[in-house]
């Protein structure tokens, strides 16, 4: 298997149509995909399905019980962790080849624990109005991928 450029983590996502989308952005980039914990719908959802069009094949999807194992199965890997409530903006990072891009569940973001442990590895999207808490699951995910691809120099010619 090929060294993917990112790694993106869905903590529970609860919407099929952001992780079909999210899936989508995947095989367009090589990116791997990764779903962590107790899913808000099946991996057969009509609607997960739908937003994925016929890209699914070629996502390469890996199937986590939770956060922890992931991690073990990757001890050497960088995590970042997009938050609201991170200091850091997301343009602030250095990323580096094999990274991974961890969101949360679309209704409550990234668990406290998960939180407490990201340390400096938090970032956020600035959002610049008051009007909006936060941005679609599958939009932040495409803003901080391909922030971290053009870093990695993966540019169009």
């Amino acid at each position: 298997m090929k060294q993917p450029p990112l790694h993106i983590v869905l903590i529970e996502p609860e919407i099929p149509p952001n992780t079909g989308n999210i899936a989508r952005l995947c095989a367009a980039t090589g990116i791997h995909l990764h779903l962590v914990g107790r899913l808000g719908f099946s991996l057969d959802d009509r609607y997960l399905k739908r937003a994925g069009l016929d890209y699914w094949p070629a996502v390469q999807l890996r199937r986590w019980d939770d956060f922890p194992t992931l991690q073990a199965a990757y001890p050497r890997a960088r995590f970042w962790y997009t938050s609201k409530k991170a200091g850091n903006s997301y343009t602030s990072v250095d990323y580096q080849k094999g990274d991974f891009l961890v969101f949360g569940k679309e209704t409550k973001g990234l668990p406290e624990d998960i939180l407490a442990e990201a340390g400096g590895r938090a970032i956020r999207i600035p959002i610049f109005t008051e009007s909006v808490r936060s941005l679609n699951l599958s939009t932040a995910a495409g803003i901080v991928a391909y922030e971290a691809l053009r870093q990695l120099g993966m540019t169009a010619g």
